[in-house]
């Protein structure tokens, strides 16, 4: 199964020395790249694929020996072809961070043996990443997990079988065993699961329902956002199936279900078609970008910052059928507070302007 996730490179890219000698080397990252890629310098490649690296430091690893072809260094002026087996190469192991399991509350909508529903607070990190080694979703499941024998929080085969960004709420499976975690990311990646967001954007949606279809790749703009690639050599497929729930003036409320699942694929999506996810700071969506000019409209569009001081983005539903007993299974979540709360506001300014 293709890897559907950018990996990231840690900051051992910095102060690089030139292989000398036979140095043993470690494995960072590693790639194949794609049947239909044209020829493109593999710094440029590389840029657009590893998390936290700057094009610069990767240069630099290549003229120190660090990246290679085929198993062979190469300079970054050297033009990658399809299926060449890409990696960048360290004379030091890649840190390793054990997760520790920590006391952490957790919403548990479901538990069997199997598996777990967890409802995810925003704010939450999902896995530990650069910069969040700890108080993490993951770190919460080990100690909820402590007393299960069978469970290692470490073990790749096992935890986690899809993520959601770090300020959306909402549901997420968690499988306890390797069965269980082949089983749903094998529905994952074949698109027979069932998920359905809940989010508030900027504007007026005029289409009750609708299709938004476009490969998303990262930013080369802006390494930090996702967007949606006009090359469609370029990036992966995406489709987001969007309808209209409540229009509130100079936002709407909308219900959107993935048929795939990419990074930020419903914020890129909304944002592309003109829509940008009320509050969300990475993709412009925290200023205030309808309305009027009126110094009280703006006063209350902060409040509604304040009070939902996040991207309003909600994974309300998640269906699935149970890896082992075969059994359909359906969760639904209700909107948080802050989210409740901000559509409260929304209701009380459109009655009050009518």
């Amino acid at each position: 199964m293709a890897e559907d996730y950018i990996d990231e490179l840690d900051e051992t890219l910095d102060d690089l020395e030139p292989v000398s000698g036979t140095p043993e080397l470690y494995e960072h990252f590693r790639v194949v790249v794609d049947k239909g890629q044209s020829p493109v310098r593999i710094d440029k490649y590389l840029f657009e694929r590893i998390v936290n690296a700057s094009r610069n430091r990767i240069q630099t690893a290549a003229d120190a020996g660090f990246v290679m072809a085929n198993g062979k260094p190469v300079k970054s002026s050297y033009k990658v072809k399809p299926q060449d087996v890409l990696t960048v190469m360290m004379d030091r192991p890649r840190y390793e961070n054990d997760i520790i399991p920590e006391d952490i509350p957790l919403d548990v909508v479901y538990e069997d043996e199997d598996l777990m529903v967890i409802n995810k607070p925003a704010g939450l990190v999902v896995h530990p990443g650069c910069g969040n080694y700890h108080g993490t979703l993951v770190n919460a499941i080990a100690w909820h997990l402590r007393d299960v024998p069978t469970y290692n929080p470490n073990d790749p085969q096992v935890g986690l079988v899809h993520r959601i960004d770090k300020d959306t709420s909402g549901l997420l499976v968690i499988a306890k065993t390797p069965d269980a975690k082949t089983n749903l990311g094998l529905q994952f990646y074949n698109k027979t699961t069932k998920r359905e967001y809940n989010a508030l954007v900027w504007g007026i949606v005029e289409e009750d329902e609708g299709t938004i279809t476009g490969n998303i790749g990262r930013n080369p703009r802006d390494r930090m956002q996702m967007a949606v690639i006009s090359d469609p050599t370029q990036g992966k497929h995406a489709v987001t199936h969007y309808q209209v729930l409540e229009r509130l003036g100079y936002v709407t409320l909308v219900k959107c279900v993935l048929e795939t699942g990419r990074t930020h694929q419903i914020r890129v999506h909304m944002k592309h078609i003109g829509h940008v996810l009320f509050n969300d700071e990475r993709y412009g969506g925290h200023e205030i970008l309808k309305g009027t000019h009126f110094s009280k409209y703006k006063q209350f569009v902060n409040n509604c910052f304040d009070i939902c001081p996040r991207q309003a983005l909600h994974a309300k539903t998640l269906g699935f059928v149970h890896p082992r007993t075969k059994e359909e299974m359906f969760f639904t979540s209700e909107l948080p507070e802050d989210m409740t709360r901000l559509l409260e506001r929304w209701r009380t300014y459109i009655s009050n302007r009518e």
